[in-house]
């Protein structure tokens, strides 16, 4: 990307790399580091440490567009949510999972659970009213990585991606969102369905059925997402407008994800010992590199 600087960041962090595009106000954040993606050990996950981190990235663009929005009322900004690595997101860390039920922390788990909630409203929300989130998908999107993409208000994906949600192959459900967000852009009953048939879709596929908002052939995710920034910014008033209309109409509340959130605490704490050797199975898939594709990494845990 041309004219981007780093946006100044905590010498702590390293799960996310930022940028800042000055030209059009963008703000990237790229999840799983290269720094960190070297260490054979990392997950492509939602670690506590990812989490903080998104929201040390959250609170300075908020910061930063506040700034830049009190010089025109419609001043639109972009946040785009990227990765550094071959998959978007995998999900939930599931290592801490298991760590959680079997020990019956209830309150270690509802934490963690609010924390991605938190995360999901904050960025559903945009983060400041004068700004448009992106998710830009160019690798496997899976679980709670799925809803996070799903919380943005636009969804940009590469042909031959895949997306879907594993947790029902361990007897749970996505509890972060994603019957709140999906219901938002397709059926209840198709939003369910989704939600339990652990089917992997393609980008393509959800593309068709108006889950991603734009499908890009491979390799075209970067410039597919500075096209969207250039239009919307075209019609910055009309956009943010647009963005007050669907608040009115679909609003989603921190309180309807945190109520769902719980449901799914306590249903996490149901699960056997057969059921968290499964999950721990899929602890090790998500270690895989790109010379394991998720479809082999399915049948291998499923076997």
């Amino acid at each position: 990307m041309r004219n981007v600087e780093p946006l100044h960041r905590d010498t702590t962090l390293s799960t996310i790399r930022i940028q800042h595009d000055p030209n059009n106000d963008s703000h990237w954040c790229f999840m799983h580091a290269q720094q960190a993606f070297a260490d054979p050990a990392y997950r492509a996950c939602f670690s506590p440490k990812l989490l903080r981190e998104l929201r040390l990235f959250a609170q300075q663009t908020i910061d930063s567009i506040a700034q830049q929005s009190t010089l025109s009322e419609t001043h639109l900004a972009h946040i785009v949510l990227a990765s550094d690595t071959h998959v978007f997101n995998l999900g939930g860390d599931l290592d801490l999972f298991a760590q959680l039920i079997r020990t019956r922390d209830r309150g270690g788990l509802l934490r963690y659970a609010r924390e991605c909630v938190d995360s999901v409203h904050l960025l559903h929300s945009r983060l400041h009213p004068n700004a448009h989130t992106i998710g830009l998908i160019e690798g496997d999107a899976l679980g709670g990585g799925l809803e996070l993409a799903l919380a943005c208000q636009t969804v940009v994906a590469e042909s031959g991606v895949q997306m879907g949600f594993p947790e029902v192959l361990f007897g749970l459900f996505p509890g972060m969102g994603a019957y709140s967000l999906l219901s938002r852009r397709v059926s209840p009953k198709l939003a369910e369905e989704m939600m339990l048939n652990g089917v992997m879709y393609s980008s393509d596929e959800l593309h068709r059925m108006g889950i991603v908002d734009v499908l890009v052939p491979k390799g075209e995710g970067v410039r597919a997402v500075h096209e969207l920034i250039r239009q919307n910014r075209r019609i910055a008033a009309a956009r943010l407008a647009l963005h007050r209309v669907r608040d009115h109409v679909h609003p989603l509340s921190l309180d309807e994800l945190t109520r769902i959130t719980e449901i799914w605490v306590d249903t996490a704490l149901q699960l056997g010992d057969k059921q968290l050797r499964m999950m721990e199975r899929l602890v090790r898939a998500q270690l895989r590199r790109p010379e394991t594709t998720t479809e082999e990494a399915s049948i291998n845990v499923a076997s």
